[in-house]
């Protein structure tokens, strides 16, 4: 077992990764600084509106799939941005695992009442007052749509890993004819 360097109370808020690479980047390719600042600046807001879309759908328009659509689209932009690479430093899970966990979350939550003599995809509501938050309001629905997003966006991860990846491959044979 090997026990890593602790950081110190100096550097704990040093960054374990460099943000913007200088130059070409890691696989080889031509960079654009601009879109990668834009696409960096924009990846988080976008995610924020999906996870708003998510717990918006139960009452409004929205819900996990329109939510996972609009996550998948902030990954689609950073793999446009950055590539395969950047992808793989955006997310750590490999995308079956992803699809897995949402598809496994949206079943239990339909199956979940049938255990306690109710209907599938049969939903309860729960209220509580919170001292800071105010009144709020739970509805078991809302982990279905938890499921269907996480479904959506590893979906959409997959397709840009097997897309992408016949694309770059294209591009490897391109430069290989080239030389």
């Amino acid at each position: 077992m090997t026990i890593g360097r602790l950081p110190s109370w100096e550097d704990w808020d040093t960054p374990r990764e460099q943000w913007l690479l200088a130059g070409d980047s890691r696989d080889g390719r031509e960079r654009s600084v601009l879109l990668e600042v834009a696409v960096r600046l924009l990846f988080p807001t976008v995610l924020v509106l999906s996870l708003y879309l998510l717990f918006a759908g139960h009452n409004r328009a929205g819900g996990g799939f329109s939510g996972g659509l609009v996550a998948g689209q902030a990954f689609v932009l950073r793999y446009i941005a950055g590539g395969p690479l950047e992808m793989r430093a955006a997310v750590k899970l490999r995308p079956p695992v992803i699809i897995g966990l949402g598809l496994s979350l949206a079943v239990l939550s339909a199956l979940v009442p049938t255990f306690f003599g109710g209907h599938v995809l049969e939903s309860y509501a729960f209220e509580t007052d919170l001292p800071v938050l105010g009144h709020l309001k739970f509805v078991t629905s809302l982990l279905l749509d938890v499921g269907v997003y996480v479904l959506i966006v590893g979906v959409v991860i997959d397709l840009l890993r097997t897309l992408g990846a016949g694309i770059e491959e294209q591009l490897v044979r391109n430069r290989r004819v080239m030389r």
